[in-house]
Formats: structure tokens, sequence, C-alpha cells
């Protein structure tokens, strides 16, 4: 079983390159098998659950061809198949984007029930209501959500609550679907508006991404595209917090600033420099971190998914800070791992309560899921001696080759399969 052993204590300093955003990059492969013809896609974050998805999408029969780490070539012209149900599927989230894709073009589909981290409940009965308001009849059987249409016609759906993947998963079926759709009470994250990008390159009729509504118009058939996934704003956030944690000096490249304006804005509160370029940004920590008040809320408002990262940093602040977590009920389990390395933290119903300390130490940890192991490694950095975590597969989801650019900062960290290794390390590092 792999694991992060990680000597804490450095300041991480220099450059980062951020890789491509795994949520739009997701949707964006869904998106491409709707054409008949080559869609090359490149900037994909090498990260597990993109690796998957692309596997499940040569297994129903496209033709894909991987460029290299970061591209890849797919024409859905050959698909001989719309169940997509390899066992490795059945762990992404992401995977019911094959739904809107599939039930777009071919007016059936067959997917697993999505899987991914357990963060809460997250229920699809969205993405259901969009589909069923376009003509599909849908049934759940032995784990697959099973979706038929004779036609798909346009509608007029008001979701109950925003919900990012019933936005993206109906858009990318409303945009084969006969006549016009347009969707209210939409999510507006940055990759939502991404796709409906990719959608248009390839010929669909989309406005609005990014607003409240969004108006589709059908179109007939989906051609060919090239086109570059964004960067991946929540890696982005995660270096940016890493060196306020470790009050260290990193540019952060690759980026597009606009889109890290609420977690910028918590970075000022808490008493770190952060300088704006075209591309990229630079975060400078302070040495006393100041406590403040988090709510996380759907984009423009603060990411539910740089929650944790930035608890790490409140609970090192200089006082007293709250989080509010507006979204899933799930996301305060890294509390206890936390709590290993010293932190003083109390949690009741969705909210959180830090009582700063002075430093971390480090501990034996496991990463819950994705962000909340994201979290940990930069605790990690910082505490004073070893941490070791566990489940790093959770975190291979959604950051490309973490421990090399960490190291790249100065970082002593080092991925490790073996009790062997991990002591290796220690005597290296001493």
């Amino acid at each position: 079983m792999e694991r992060y052993i990680i000597k804490g204590g450095t300041p991480l300093v220099g450059e980062v390159e951020i890789s491509g955003a795994k949520n739009a990059a997701l949707g964006i492969l869904a998106a491409a098998v709707m054409a008949d013809e080559p869609v090359a896609i490149d900037n994909l974050p090498d990260v597990s659950d993109i690796n998957v998805l692309i596997d499940a999408i040569s297994e129903v029969g496209a033709n894909v061809v991987r460029d290299s780490r970061h591209s890849v070539k797919i024409n859905g012209g050959t698909i001989t198949s719309t169940k997509a149900d390899n066992e490795y599927i059945k762990k992404i989230r992401a995977s019911y984007y094959l739904l809107g894709a599939f039930l777009g073009k071919f007016k059936r589909a067959e997917v697993p029930l999505p899987g991914g981290c357990n963060i809460g409940s997250r229920p699809i009965d969205q993405h259901l209501k969009g589909f069923k308001a376009l003509g599909a009849e849908i049934k759940i059987e032995h784990g697959m959500i099973i979706a038929n249409a004779e036609e798909l016609t346009g509608n007029h759906i008001f979701f109950d609550v925003v919900s990012v993947g019933a936005t993206i998963n109906v858009m990318l079926a409303a945009a084969l679907a006969k006549g016009n759709t347009v969707l209210e009470n939409v999510a507006k994250e940055p990759h939502v508006v991404d796709i409906a990008n990719m959608l248009n390159s390839m010929g669909a009729n989309i406005k609005g991404a990014g607003t409240d509504v969004i108006r589709i118009k059908g179109v007939e058939k989906l051609h060919g595209t090239e086109y570059s996934v964004i960067p991946d704003q929540i890696e982005a956030g995660t270096f940016m917090l890493a060196a306020a944690i470790t009050k260290g000096d990193i540019l952060v490249k690759n980026v597009i600033p606009k889109h890290l304006e609420a977690i910028t804005a918590k970075l000022y509160e808490i008493g770190a420099t952060v300088e704006e370029y075209d591309d990229s940004v630079r975060v400078k920590g302070n040495e006393v971190i100041k406590p403040t008040h988090v709510r996380t809320l759907p984009y423009p408002g603060f990411p539910t998914d740089m929650q944790p990262q930035m608890a790490v940093a409140l609970a090192l602040a200089d006082g007293t800070s709250t989080v509010t977590e507006n979204l899933f009920e799930n996301r305060f389990k890294y509390v206890d791992e936390l709590t290993k390395m010293g932190a003083s933290i109390k949690v009741e119903s969705n909210i959180a309560v830090f009582e700063g300390i002075k430093e971390f130490t480090g501990a034996e940890v496991n990463a819950l899921d994705l962000r909340a192991g994201a979290a940990l490694v930069i605790a990690g950095i910082a505490a004073k001696g070893f941490t070791t975590i566990e489940s790093v597969h959770y975190i291979k989801r959604g950051y490309e080759m973490l421990e090399k650019k960490l190291q790249k900062l100065g970082a002593q960290i080092e991925l490790t399969s073996s009790d062997k290794e991990i002591q290796k390390f220690k005597l290296k590092v001493g």
C-alpha cells in the first residue's frame, strides 16, 4: 500500500506549474464521444480519474489514441455499446457524464450509479429530473442507471438545487435534443463554462454558461474539434494555501486568476501576500496567520473543495476561526486526523470551530478523501517531525505528481510502498 512520508518544517519556495482541471476534463472527455469525427484534447491532468474514464471510453468501442500523458484523440464514430460497466468506472463519480453524452447521441445509455469520495450525500435526482424533462425514461436496476428515449425534445428545466453534475449532464444531452432547452438555477463553476465552450467548438449552440440561465438550441450532430482544458483552480488553490501555511513563497503558474478570487480574498484575510499576473499568482506567507471565518458556497463563493486546505491554515491561526460547510455533510472527516497532529477543532453540525495552535507535530494519519488528503500533506509539510499518510490513492484521483511538484518547492516528501522505504527516508533526511 502506497504512503506518503514527510519530514516537516520546510517553507515551500519556488515555482509550480498547475495541471489541467480534472473536473472540466471529465465532462470534456464525455462530450468528445458525441462526435463521429476525431476530437483532440490537450492539457489533460494525468490523474487516476481521467485515466479510468479514458479506458471506459475505449472499452465501449471509441477509437482512442493517447498522444501523450496530457493529450488524447477520441473518435466516437466507432462506438459499439452504450453500456459503460467496467469495474473501475464504478469508483469515479464522473462516470455519470457518459449518461448525458450517450443519451444525447444514441438516445440510450446504461451507466453505473456513481462512486467517488464519501464526502456526503450527492444524489443524482436532479440529473434524472432533467433527462425525464427531455423525454427520457429512466430506471435503476442492478446498480445501473438505464436511460432510453425515442426522441429528446427541448424543455424548460428549473433545478431544485444548484448542482454542477446535473448542469453538465443535462447540458450534454440537450445539445443534441430537438428544439430549445432552458436550464435555470444552474451551476456557474468555471468547468461548466469550459464544457459549454468545448461543446460549442463541436458545433453545439449553448449560451449563458457561467450565468443563472443556460439556453441551448439543439443541433442535429456535433463535429470534431481541438480543445485545451482550463487550469485546475483547486490544485492552484492548494499550492496557494501551502505557501501561506508553510510561510513560504510560491509562484503558481498556468492559472486563471479570476477563477481564484474567493481563495485570494481569504488569503488576504489570514495575512498572506498575493500578487496577481496575467496567468500566474505569487503567494507569500506571513509569520503570523490571522484567524477568519469561512463559508462554503457554490461558485463564485468559497469552494467546498478548498475547505480542508483552508482548515489547515485556520488550525495554525493566532485566535479563533470558524468554517461553515454548506454543501457536504461529511466534509469534516479530516478533523480527527488533524487532531492527531495537535489541532484544536470542535465540530457541531455543519460548523467547525478552530482554536489556533503554534505548530503541528508529525503523526500517522489517513487520507479519507481527495481534498482532505491534500490538506494533510500540507499539514505534514508544516509540522515538526515525521508524518506518514495512508490511502494516498484518494489524492492521486485529483493531483498529478503531487510529491514531485512539492519536492521541487523544497518539501521533504516521498511516495513509498513499504516500511523499509519509510525507514530509508528517515535515515536519509535525519
